[in-house]
């Protein structure tokens, strides 16, 4: 899904935007509605208009589960999502890095305030196993830090993702690890959080 379409490739007869599909998972971002390389340098109201179109503007007929990437922060991007739409939860992501683990203790203390419901915490780029020696190397840091964060919140550990060049490479591919390289422990432990999530909130 590396081709970015122009926007008016983008929306139906209704002026509805159509999201791009790819395994059965349909995707929607401002990314392609401006281009790969245009910045998005908008003030809070353009960028309250883009979340309006994102969220109410988009095709998207029936889904299972909606999933919303938002950036690390507790901004109003943030908040307005939490006040426009009714959320079954939160699942925090940070890597073990202490600014990361950081900006995630304010993203769970922003959720804990809007009474939005904390699923589980999944640690991002854990270890890094060598493809020379194999040994694992914690380049972002001890994971003892995500340990503490999720006892001290009483947040469910839901897994780790291992830092490795397949998984941004897939990404790029279009083919994610889960299809490209499905019986590898990355595709297991991103299958083990989906499927937490998915009972967690009745799926």
């Amino acid at each position: 899904m590396r081709n970015t379409p122009t926007p008016g490739s983008l929306t139906n007869a209704d002026n509805q935007l159509l999201p791009l599909s790819n395994y059965g998972v349909k995707t929607m971002s401002m990314g392609y509605l401006i281009g790969e390389d245009a910045p998005v340098v908008w003030r809070g109201l353009m960028v309250m208009k883009a979340l309006q179109q994102l969220l109410h503007e988009v095709e998207w007929g029936g889904l299972d589960v909606l999933v919303l990437d938002l950036p690390p922060g507790t901004g109003d991007t943030q908040l307005s999502v939490t006040q426009q739409i009714v959320l079954d939860g939160s699942v925090i992501v940070t890597t073990p890095h202490t600014l990361a683990v950081k900006d995630a203790i304010k993203g769970i203390n922003m959720f804990k305030k809007v009474n939005v419901p904390l699923l589980g915490l999944v640690q991002n780029m854990s270890l890094f196993c060598c493809p020379h020696c194999h040994q694992d190397t914690a380049v972002f840091g001890s994971s003892e830090r995500v340990a503490e964060l999720c006892h001290d919140h009483s947040i469910d550990l839901l897994g780790d993702i291992p830092l490795h060049q397949s998984v941004g490479d897939d990404g790029q591919r279009g083919k994610p690890t889960v299809v490209s390289e499905p019986q590898s422990k990355r595709a297991q432990a991103f299958l083990d959080i989906a499927r937490q999530v998915g009972s967690k909130i009745g799926l």
